[in-house]
């Protein structure tokens, strides 16, 4: 396949022209080394530690590793040696080049603690997820940060319902990304395979794979859903505390999300329950075993996966321009829900996501409870599969999918 240009290069451009070390973390196999490739010159050297012998070198002699490979320079899987950071302290500290040093690496508990006690004010760090819509179809470099509108951007050609759930089926990492259907499993077998004895087992020993396995299948099933811990354990034959760790080892390697609600009192965000997506809707089917898009779109998951497939599309218009957004979900004590909510500038956008190529104005009652609560609520949208934008009220309009 050739190489698809992703939105997050410019944002990798303009921080090398003004920090000294950059570290792109993200999921395994979302395209963090291509992108960096793509993005740098052929003077720039490339060394990947999941190489033994520069492993090696880079544990028992750090020093020689840095005259062996000297700036600019490429670190692939900077995780592996966190004895490196003291060293590109002193080699940013002795610079005054910017984009000394590209890394790539996964969001691990070690690797982030490393980064902010030795390498604080000198690294820029960027997350990178799978393909968006916008980077699927050759439009990186056009893709903004999503907000509701009532206007259409029309950049995108609009696909048909089957057409829909076989991306959103298919999943977004690049290797699979427009490969022949029967492609499919195998790859998410091999990719859960090595994300399990590669990543999770560096972490923690998890003993039996295959109740790990199960953990992820029954989260899976979960996903778009409110997260009950204890249930999740229960179903899966694991202690609670095991879940809790585990799942701590999801969230922080990129596999799911965590959505927290939304209060007024700030601290209630952290003790009520989040909600749960996984970061790559083809990794989800595969889990749940929705073995094709058709009996995927039929099936019992086919709204929670749509849902998830709209919020991992919004997380990453933001993320792959270098930001982070607020992000909750609505949910009151007589249930009324508001699906995400987006906080920016002093208003909370309202977004409701619904499978439905019918919008009607009912779908987005929930929308007048913010100004009932004494928020300032922002242009609202109800995201789904309607042919064009339409206005619902004066204040919110049904947009379709292919406009995020």
């Amino acid at each position: 396949m050739d190489y698809k240009p992703r939105t997050i290069s410019k944002v990798i451009l303009r921080a090398s022209a003004n920090f000294k070390l950059i570290l792109l973390t993200g999921m395994r196999q979302v395209g963090k080394t291509t992108t960096l490739l793509n993005c740098g010159t052929k003077k720039r050297q490339h060394v990947t530690l999941d190489n033994p012998k520069d492993l090696a070198l880079a544990q028992k002699e750090p020093e020689f590793f840095f005259q062996t490979y000297e700036p600019p320079l490429l670190i692939d899987e900077i995780q592996h040696v966190p004895s490196l950071f003291p060293y590109l302290k002193m080699l940013a500290d002795n610079s005054p080049k910017r984009g000394l040093v590209w890394m790539t690496g996964s969001q691990q508990f070690e690797l982030m603690q490393g980064i902010s006690e030795s390498l604080a004010g000198r690294v820029i760090i960027l997350n990178m997820l799978g393909f968006s819509l916008y980077e699927r179809a050759g439009l990186g470099a056009q893709q903004k940060p999503f907000l509701p509108s009532a206007r259409s951007s029309g950049a995108l050609n609009k696909k048909n319902l089957r057409q829909t759930y076989k991306i959103i089926w298919q999943g977004a990492f690049p290797d699979i990304v427009d490969k022949p259907a029967n492609q499919w499993a195998g790859f998410y077998a091999s990719y859960v395979k090595t994300y399990i004895e590669r990543d999770v087992r560096r972490i923690v020993n998890i003993g039996n794979e295959a109740d790990f396995l199960k953990f992820l299948s029954v989260l899976a099933a979960r996903t778009a859903q409110e997260l009950n811990l204890a249930d999740t354990a229960r179903d899966a034959g694991i202690a609670p505390n095991t879940a809790k760790a585990w799942l701590s080892i999801l969230e922080t390697s990129g596999l799911v999300y965590l959505l927290k609600p939304y209060f007024k009192n700030i601290s209630k965000r952290f003790i009520k329950r989040p909600k749960l997506y996984f970061m790559d809707t083809g990794l989800c089917a595969y889990l749940t075993e929705w073995n094709t898009p058709e009996v995927l779109e039929k099936g019992a998951m086919s709204g929670a996966i749509f849902e998830t497939f709209v919020i991992t599309e919004i997380i990453k218009s933001y993320q792959h321009n270098g930001l982070f957004p607020a992000l909750y979900y609505y949910r009151d004590n007589v249930q009324t829900e508001i699906d995400l909510l987006l906080a920016q500038n002093g208003l909370l956008y309202p977004i409701e996501i619904k499978k439905t190529a019918n919008p009607s104005r009912n779908d987005i009652s929930a929308f007048e409870q913010l100004a009932k609560i004494g928020e300032k609520p922002g242009y609202g949208a109800l995201i789904c599969l309607t042919d064009r934008a339409r206005p619902l009220t004066d204040k919110a309009s049904a947009i379709s999918i292919w406009d995020i």
